[in-house]
């Protein structure tokens, strides 16, 4: 079956249908996209309540966190794609020919069960790309792994990405490949 998908920003005006996204059966409610954002000082990394108002804060102040992908008007996907500098360290590989302030990262995707193994994954990193272009991005960085990882299989699959065009720069611990695709 094919979907048609709208994707947009979050924004304080979206925040509900990010919130009614994370928080249905299987959503991603436990980390709230927190894994690879700072929190403040003294916030609970293990408090699901403290890493929702962490991320709301950042949408409410502008700060880009990701976009949504649409169907019939109701969230069913998630990706997490911003400013590089808006994340903690994620083991990326600087390029002395890149301007750092130009580089986004897509590091993290939620898809609706019932959407699961139809190719959204893809159409979010093509939405996400065109979005961090649309905002100056001259870089997008991303941190899949293999198929066969026992982890961090939210950031997505090696293949992903190779069909979307990013190449592979690096790696980023045991498991994550760090890919980049310039714009």
């Amino acid at each position: 079956m094919t979907h048609q998908f709208v994707f947009h920003e979050v924004t304080p005006d979206r925040w509900g249908d990010l919130e009614r996204l994370f928080e249905a059966p299987g959503g991603p409610k436990h980390c709230w996209c927190m894994v690879w954002r700072s929190m403040d000082r003294g916030a609970s990394r293990t408090d699901s309540r403290a890493k929702k108002a962490a991320l709301e804060s950042r949408v409410r102040e502008g700060i880009p966190v990701g976009i949504l992908g649409y169907v019939d008007g109701e969230p069913v996907a998630w990706c997490s794609i911003a400013p590089r500098a808006t994340y903690r360290d994620l083991g990326d590989k600087d390029d002395p020919a890149d301007d750092s302030s130009n580089v986004w990262s897509l590091v993290c995707f939620f898809v609706s069960r019932k959407l699961r193994r139809q190719g959204v994954t893809r159409r979010l990193i093509a939405a996400a790309v065109e979005r961090a272009r649309a905002k100056g991005a001259t870089v997008v960085e991303a941190y899949p792994v293999d198929p066969d990882s026992p982890s961090y299989r939210f950031m997505g699959f090696v293949s992903s990405f190779e069909a979307a065009g990013f190449r592979e720069v690096g790696t980023a611990g045991t498991r994550r490949h760090v890919m980049r695709l310039t714009l």
